[in-house]
């Protein structure tokens, strides 16, 4: 049984036909691209997972249990998180009080013995991990667009998910900082978390991850190992109309 498992999924806004009879599985522990042109559908698939939009037809299970239908903040609070193409911090705020107000949301309810000190050593721990700590102080407006895709992945892990959805994680973002983001998945991945990344970036997803998903008008048309899915006759045809 796959962690994450999308069956034969459509969705239509008005006449365009968004997803159509779309099935992709992740696998737990793995770290999965997924990829395709413009339009194919991959945003579309990551907001009906978690909830942002409602599916037509098809169904969506989540460590063996359907989760279709159910609200973002349910989803998220099962276990799954995602991240956005476009940052969604709060600019006015401190990169610490964005933390503060992540772990605010996720504690509440859950650990209420948990002290300040203690939800600021991990705010502090997380930034560090990320590289962030210097600019605990910055407002996160202030930030590069990398700085704050950084910032924003640092949000997902307050809440310590067992899958995590990027969306265009090095989109705009310059080589070196997408090299650390790179190690930054690779370092999670090793401590258990499951990955599932869209990308337009091919160097990066070839080189990060174990399996791709190829999307083309709404379905996946391929999937395999990166060197399979990169020779795949019907891959080139949906990229380069060849």
């Amino acid at each position: 049984m796959s962690l994450l498992e999308v069956q034969s999924v459509s969705k239509a806004f008005g006449g365009i036909q968004a997803l159509s009879g779309c099935s992709i599985a992740v696998e737990q522990g793995m770290i999965t691209g997924l990829i395709g042109p413009n339009g194919s559908g991959k945003t579309t698939l990551f907001n009906v997972i978690t909830g942002y939009e409602r599916i037509d037809t098809g169904e969506i299970r989540f460590n063996g249990r359907a989760i279709t239908g159910e609200k973002p903040d349910k989803i998220f609070g099962l276990g799954i998180g995602r991240t956005f193409q476009l940052t969604r911090v709060f600019s006015r705020l401190t990169v610490l009080e964005n933390m503060h107000v992540a772990l605010q949301r996720n504690v509440r309810g859950l650990l209420k013995h948990w002290g300040p000190s203690q939800e600021q050593r991990q705010a502090l721990d997380l930034l560090d991990f990320v590289g962030l700590t210097r600019l605990k102080d910055a407002p996160a407006g202030n930030l590069s667009y990398g700085q704050k895709k950084l910032l924003e992945f640092a949000l997902v892990l307050v809440a310590q998910p067992q899958v995590i959805l990027l969306d265009e994680p090095a989109g705009g973002v310059n080589p070196t900082m997408v090299n650390e983001l790179a190690g930054h998945i690779r370092t999670l991945n090793k401590q258990g978390v499951t990955f599932l990344v869209v990308e337009h970036n091919m160097e990066f997803v070839m080189g990060l991850c174990d399996t791709v998903n190829v999307m083309h008008r709404g379905t996946k048309i391929a999937e395999g190992p990166p060197t399979m899915v990169r020779n795949n006759p019907g891959v080139l045809e949906a990229y380069l109309g060849v």
